[in-house]
């Protein structure tokens, strides 16, 4: 729990003062490394996922965290919680393209 704190502290600090904290080789790198597991390579290939998590600027901000990757790389309840955020990400934008 003190790691996961420290961990978060030391993310917001060094996302202070940047003008894009949205560090893209950071995202690249925890999908790379979630893709080696079958649940999220799955997720990865499937055209209706596979938009997010390139343009989705919300699922970009998730996967940018180290402590949130570890999670749901170790948690089947986060890797769940993950894909209902993938799914509530899609309604949004067929919302948005349907106004």
């Amino acid at each position: 729990m003190i790691n996961a704190f420290i961990e978060i502290t030391l993310e917001l600090l060094t996302n202070l003062g940047q003008k894009n904290p949205l560090d893209s080789k950071r995202v690249d790198k925890h999908i790379e490394e979630l893709q080696q597991y079958h649940w999220f390579h799955a997720l990865y290939e499937n055209e209706n996922y596979h938009h997010l998590f390139f343009g989705n600027k919300r699922v970009r901000k998730y996967l940018r965290s180290t402590y949130r990757t570890k999670r749901l790389i170790s948690q089947t309840k986060e890797q769940k919680n993950f894909q209902i955020f993938l799914d509530k990400q899609i309604r949004k934008q067929s919302l948005d393209k349907a106004l």
